[in-house]
């Protein structure tokens, strides 16, 4: 299995990165993307996965730092997708009109510049969207995506899971999957999510699977065998074909030439 959406930078997984390493490849993780949230962390991440062939990341700007956004960061972001093969997304990128850390517009002028970002090094985008699919959507169908992309952590319903197939997304499945309280219309639109465009990931150390017993304190990669079985049972298929599928997926999406 490959988890393609890891939060690094928590200090549970840094005190001991071998040992962290060491947990995920036990329960079968193969390897994991790290998630970068702005030119900073991205930094802190090439630094991090350098030495672990398992370990990649992506580059870019959260709509929650957009404000940050400067003019030049475009033309760092490709230079660093050119110098590093382990870069293998643009993002996380997208919008989010919930929390406004950024205003829309600033969100919008970074969202904007790394979508030509993406065309330019070839790369996919790793979307996060949140009470802004319409705007999301839109200004996508305006872009070119020679490389596709992924809607990291998808917890809508199935009209709008239909429109992230029709731009030819990819669909990350998380531990929502598990969360009985709030993944009704996540189950739902499970069933029309065809498996090749299936990824999964734990966004650890949030969304942490809420059938773990005894409970953790927070997610690891380790538990992304919990969301493959979940996929299958909802998909009614074999587990061995979803963990098939989605790892050939990922291979597609990120580590294809």
């Amino acid at each position: 299995m490959f988890d393609i959406g890891v939060n690094l930078d928590h200090s549970s997984y840094l005190d001991n990165l071998q040992q962290f390493r060491e947990d995920y490849q036990h329960e079968g993780v193969q390897g994991i993307i790290c998630i970068a949230s702005n030119m900073q962390e991205a930094n802190l991440l090439s630094d991090l996965c350098t030495p672990y062939p398992d370990m990649h990341y992506t580059l870019g700007c959260h709509p929650h730092h957009a404000s940050s956004w400067d003019v030049q960061d475009s033309d760092k972001l490709i230079q660093a997708f050119a110098a590093d093969p382990k870069a293998v997304a643009v993002g996380e990128m997208g919008l989010d009109f919930n929390r406004n850390y950024s205003t829309p517009d600033e969100q919008i002028r970074a969202f904007e510049a790394q979508l030509i970002v993406a065309e330019k090094a070839q790369k996919p985008v790793y979307l996060h969207e949140r009470d802004a699919f319409a705007e999301l959507t839109q200004r996508l169908a305006q872009a070119s995506l020679p490389k596709g992309g992924v809607i990291h952590c998808f917890t809508g319903n199935k009209d709008q899971l239909k429109s992230y197939l029709d731009l030819g997304l990819s669909v990350g499945i998380t531990g929502w999957l598990l969360d009985e309280r709030r993944n009704q219309e996540l189950v739902e639109a499970l069933a029309y999510l065809p498996l090749d465009r299936l990824l999964l990931e734990t966004d650890a150390p949030y969304l942490l699977p809420r059938n773990i017993r005894p409970r953790p304190k927070r997610n690891h990669p380790k538990f992304l065998p919990y969301i493959a079985q979940a996929v299958a049972e909802v998909k009614g298929i074999a587990l061995e074909e979803v963990i098939a599928q989605a790892n050939d997926n990922t291979r597609q999406l990120f580590f294809s030439a």
